[in-house]
């Protein structure tokens, strides 16, 4: 089955080796001069290394006013293009094609990134932005496809073997072919065909400087997923013009900021959400289609090309995760694959705050120089305290730095609380994490001793020259009138299984776990009413997997009352203060969710007797993404 995926194809009358590419994802890797830097090539080089077909760098900007993020790469200038040349030469010797995407932001950008309003085809604002854009002159609009058909002539000259067109996610092209979006009544809008005439003039110039077999990629969303926005009955028709017009491919997504939370579907959306997009496209071309957007297991990505929905897999966050993917799947290595587990914490996340992205799953990325693990020249013998993924981390790097590993777990099973994150509906993903982590201690030979808590009389007789505590959280319970009632329980408790669901459920503390702990047993037919002290519930999730959590909240009718305190736990019922005064909410069932404290008591029983560090929850609570990057760091430096 796997086989499919190392087939070659051609795009144009480019060859690429197999049939998975990484598609372009901004990383602000980039200099705020629009140079390339050291670390932005060395992160495509690495995937070059781990085999992939072809790889499209992310968002080149065309024009400084067109940057929608601070760090991105430039094209608009001869001056700035010698380290495109490197980039080049070392994919190209690391045995991968490479691409690069032609962009501009256009209204979805702002005045903090370049210092002026942005622009775009009509002077209406973007739904998630703060600036009415301003609108372009006829001559602006013509000089702009000027400054996109040279930017493709830089990229061809620099060694480039393809470039693709950002045509899709609400970016400038998407724009004017939008009627969402393109308001004009020049000849740059108000009918089909004028809507069409920015791409079409691009593609018409470009080839004029690079020649008609200059592979051109063309990237769209075929559905906006907005009201009065673009269908796959109007791109259906525009796939088939660009075809016309000498476009070599289509890379078929979908959506627009609007609508963005679906563009990176998160852990709880189902798999390759967008293959069907693909599908409708290529219905209608003859051109090769890529198929993108949560495609992480090759298993998945081999079906969609043996059901004929795309000729092509874009595979970005899987290359993230694990940049070597395509060598393992190859050479039979399934169970080395890191996989994306969906989470938006490194990528997405850091992305929408102007920050460079990271990987929750691979604290590598983007550091593949500075985190590159190499053999310890003083051997230690290393005690961890905690199986959970931050103490699982730290043990496997320690382990193949050479030292001599001993891994303790109080419970059964290794995974800690990350076990019970993936209990709630849609988060299975988190799985993979574990078993990778579980075969990876095994292969490096860590010593593992589970049911046993550590206390000072085993680390006395381990007598480590360097101890590791991770020994996570616990939950907090607050001291609420009726706190310790039979039917009170943790979010722990209930997500572990330990409690027989029924009636009426009152989560107290609507942050992720109440949130999540909630929506787990409301799919599960019972009846969940979340009470938050703060104005918000899931306040301190990325914002795509808590849109999804909300609409599912929602959806399986969970009750929510925010700025409101529990008073009182009653035998049946709660007695809480909300606004608008005292209210009793039946409650057979209570869950105390309102946040966790550090498990670091052995710490302090040591008195410095060993080279302790402590890690992860057991140090400060907070998000697995620093945990799991700080453990990897510490094991790099013992």
């Amino acid at each position: 089955m796997l086989e499919k995926l190392f087939e070659s194809g051609k795009i144009g009358n480019l060859e690429i080796k197999n049939r998975l590419i990484v598609p372009p994802m901004a990383t602000e890797y980039a200099a705020e001069d629009g140079r390339l830097t050291e670390r932005y090539i060395r992160y495509y080089e690495e995937k070059a290394k781990g085999g992939w077909g072809l790889i499209i760098c992310e968002d080149n900007v065309v024009d400084p006013r067109g940057a929608g993020f601070k760090n991105l790469a430039g094209l608009w200038s001869d001056e700035i293009m010698k380290e495109h040349y490197e980039l080049v030469d070392r994919v190209h010797r690391a045995g991968a094609k490479i691409a690069v995407q032609i962009y501009h932001a256009g209204r979805e950008s702002n005045s903090s990134i370049h210092g002026q309003r942005p622009v775009a085809p009509s002077a209406i604002q973007d739904p998630t932005q703060a600036e009415v854009p301003e609108e372009l002159t006829t001559e602006e609009v013509k000089d702009l496809v000027e400054k996109f058909a040279q930017a493709i002539r830089r990229c061809k000259e620099a060694g480039y073997d393809a470039i693709e067109l950002h045509g899709a996610h609400g970016y400038l092209i998407n724009q004017f072919m939008s009627p969402f979006s393109n308001k004009r009544t020049d000849d740059y809008g108000g009918n089909f065909t004028n809507k069409l005439r920015f791409p079409l003039e691009i593609i018409e110039r470009a080839k004029e400087l690079v020649g008609d077999d200059y592979p051109i990629i063309f990237r769209m969303s075929v559905d906006e997923m907005v009201e009065g926005g673009l269908t796959p009955v109007d791109t259906k028709v525009i796939a088939q013009i660009l075809e016309e017009k000498g476009v070599a491919a289509i890379h078929a997504s979908a959506g627009v900021y609007k609508s963005g939370a679906i563009v990176s579907a998160p852990t709880s959306i189902r798999t390759a959400p967008f293959s069907h997009y693909a599908e409708e496209i290529r219905k209608v071309v003859d051109i090769p289609v890529f198929a993108v957007n949560k495609i992480l297991q090759p298993q998945v990505a081999a079906s969609i090309l043996k059901e004929g929905k795309a000729d092509f897999i874009a595979m970005g966050r899987a290359s993230i995760a694990d940049p070597h993917l395509p060598n393992k799947v190859r050479e039979n290595r399934l169970d080395e694959i890191l996989y994306c587990i969906g989470c938006w914490q490194g990528c997405q996340g850091k992305i929408a705050q102007q920050e460079a992205v990271s990987c929750l799953v691979n604290p590598k990325t983007g550091r593949e120089n500075e985190f590159e693990i190499k053999e310890a020249k003083d051997k230690k013998k290393v005690m961890v305290i905690g199986g959970g993924p931050v103490g699982m981390e730290a043990a496997i790097v320690a382990a193949k730095r050479g030292h001599q590993v001993s891994l303790y777990e109080k419970n059964s099973k290794l995974g800690g609380q990350w076990l019970l994150a993936a209990i709630p509906p849609g988060k299975e993903l988190l799985n993979t994490l574990t078993v990778w982590q579980k075969n990876e201690l095994k292969k490096a030979g860590v010593k593992v001793i589970l049911n046993t808590l550590v206390d000072k009389n085993t680390v006395l007789q381990e007598n480590p020259d360097k101890l590791i505590i991770a020994s996570g959280a616990s939950p907090i319970i607050p001291s609420i009138s009726g706190w310790d009632k039979s039917h009170v329980y943790t979010a722990n408790d209930i997500l572990n299984g330990k409690v027989d669901l029924a009636g009426n459920a009152v989560v107290i503390g609507g942050g992720l776990v109440g949130a999540e702990t909630a929506e787990h047993i409301a799919v599960h037919n019972h009846n969940a009413t979340i009470v938050e002290m703060q104005s918000d519930i899931a306040a301190d999730m990325v914002s795509a997997p808590r849109h999804f959590l909300m609409e599912s909240l929602k959806h399986n009718e969970v009750s929510i009352y925010t700025d409101s305190k529990v008073l009182e736990i009653l035998d049946d019922a709660v007695i809480i203060e909300t606004a608008e005064g005292q209210k009793k909410l039946a409650a057979d069932l209570v869950v105390m969710a309102i946040g966790s404290k550090s498990n670091n008591e052995l710490f302090d029983q040591l008195d410095n007797e060993f080279d302790i560090s402590v890690i992860g929850d057991a140090n400060q609570v907070g998000k697995a993404l620093d945990g799991i990057k700080n453990a990897y760091e510490l094991a790099l430096n013992i």
